[in-house]
């Protein structure tokens, strides 16, 4: 089994998104507290070209400390914008990304499908800040048309893709809830779109449940699209996400339904702020080892 310290513990520490000297104190910490793989994400183009710019440093640094990037996020909401203009700087960002990506080593590269473009009348979305558990509420817009938005979604997804594989680097994209991709079949939905071996999933446990899937069955349905698991637990009336053992999530049943698929990708301690963290990634991390030896993986 291979378990990797999730961005979220740098995040959670450092801010959104930490500077490039928090990664690098997050990163030595995740090394520290014992594992051999970290997710890395870069946030906006700022972020993007303080990464990019300083990346041969940062590949040193990595391999110094012993740790390999298992999965790295380049996240870049205006991929999706309906303004073409906007839409194609993004992209040509996102190439660099996928070149940064490719250039540190990771196995894969991520994208998130964030919300639409709808009014937002109460809380924050994910593109402005991590925090879990909240209420949002939203307005449509009197110029919005679904039909239209999911159309450039597609092409989106589709152009990520095509660039992650010019570089040789599977894409994976990520359900959250409230966002565009936040359940299943939305994922198959746009699976089914894209219709490209280089597409896989992330099977985030905490997101899913929160949506109120039954998840062996999402397993099930999205069989060997699943390439990467984000593990964290609620108690699937909000999007918390606690150490696994302390939400409602059946984990034997997560364990069978990814053993039955033939699953042997990385595992990800996805945890949002909670008490002494380092304690908490470290009972994350045992809990995941713990039911890869009890189910073989």
């Amino acid at each position: 089994m291979k378990i990797t310290g999730c961005w979220m513990y740098v995040i959670n520490k450092y801010g959104f998104p930490p500077k490039l000297e928090d990664m690098r104190k997050g990163i030595k910490e995740l090394s520290d507290l014992g594992f051999d793989y970290i997710e890395f994400e870069v946030v906006g183009k700022e972020n993007l070209m303080e990464v990019m710019n300083n990346r041969s440093n940062l590949l040193d640094f990595i391999g110094k400390l012993g740790v390999s990037i298992s999965n790295f996020a380049v996240l870049l909401p205006n991929i999706y914008s309906m303004d073409k203009t906007l839409k194609e700087e993004a992209l040509s960002l996102f190439n660099l990304g996928v070149e940064t990506a490719k250039f540190l080593k990771s196995d894969y590269v991520w994208i998130d499908s964030f919300m639409p473009p709808l009014e937002i009348k109460e809380g924050k979305v994910f593109s402005e800040t991590i925090e879990f558990g909240t209420e949002l509420k939203v307005k449509i817009p009197p110029d919005f048309k679904w039909i239209e938005f999911w159309d450039n979604f597609v092409d989106s997804v589709k152009k990520c893709s095509q660039i992650a594989e010019k570089h040789q680097i599977p894409l994976l994209i990520e359900p959250r809830t409230g966002e565009v991709l936040a359940n299943t079949d939305a994922l198959l939905r746009i699976l089914d779109a894209v219709n490209s071996e280089n597409l896989g999933v992330i099977f985030d446990t905490a997101h899913l449940h929160a949506a109120k899937e039954i998840l062996p069955l999402s397993i099930e349905k999205l069989g060997n699209n699943i390439k990467y698991v984000h593990a964290g637990d609620n108690d699937g009336g909000s999007d918390r996400h606690l150490i696994p053992g302390d939400g409602t999530i059946d984990w034997e049943e997560i364990f069978l339904g990814l053993k039955k698929i033939g699953f042997d990708g990385y595992f990800a301690t996805d945890l949002e702020t909670l008490p002494d963290y380092d304690q908490s990634f470290l009972k994350c991390k045992k809990f995941l080892e713990d039911c890869g030896k009890k189910f073989s993986l």
